[in-house]
């Protein structure tokens, strides 16, 4: 059974206008530039901050699917969500999405993905879209069972607890 998917390119363009990283057309162009046409994505190739510009376009893909699956979850007022990225320029990024419910609580980790983001490039929107959707899904899913209290993965150890363990 096929889930029915979102535009996630339009969800995407909406979140960078209305969160005032760019007005609403830059937005559409920058999503279309860099997730769609040639692979691996000369933008990022060619650029001369190419950590940055990694680092940018990580982050205005994940956090949107983050905003979603928070907005159909209700978090305590204490918790927050964090979008972490390790950049490599040679191989993988890490992308890690952190879930904080308060101050001395453990966190938990919700989304642990490995890109080439210069290879994260779609052939269509559909592709585009099963991609953000498989996401989304995963971070609601890990975000509902943490909620309801069943762990969806080992909690990350506190520097001190990693010590002495």
């Amino acid at each position: 059974m096929k889930r029915t998917s979102r535009n996630w390119i339009a969800y995407l363009c909406e979140n960078l206008a209305s969160s005032g990283m760019m007005p609403t057309w830059e937005a559409a162009t920058y999503l279309t530039d860099n997730l769609f046409g040639d692979k691996p994505n000369p933008r990022l190739l060619r650029t001369t901050c190419p950590y940055e510009d990694t680092t940018h376009l990580l982050q205005r893909l994940y956090q949107p699917l983050v905003a979603a699956a928070t907005r159909d979850m209700p978090l305590p007022a204490a918790a927050m969500i964090h979008v972490f990225t390790d950049i490599s320029l040679t191989g993988k990024s890490a992308v890690l999405v952190v879930y904080f419910p308060g101050p001395n609580q453990p966190h938990q980790l919700l989304l642990l993905d490995a890109a080439k983001a210069w290879e994260l490039v779609f052939e269509n929107s559909d592709e585009f879209n099963t991609w953000a959707e498989e996401r989304y899904h995963s971070i609601k899913a890990a975000l509902s069972n943490l909620v309801t209290g069943i762990a969806a993965s080992p909690t990350l150890p506190a520097p001190l607890e990693a010590v002495k363990n």
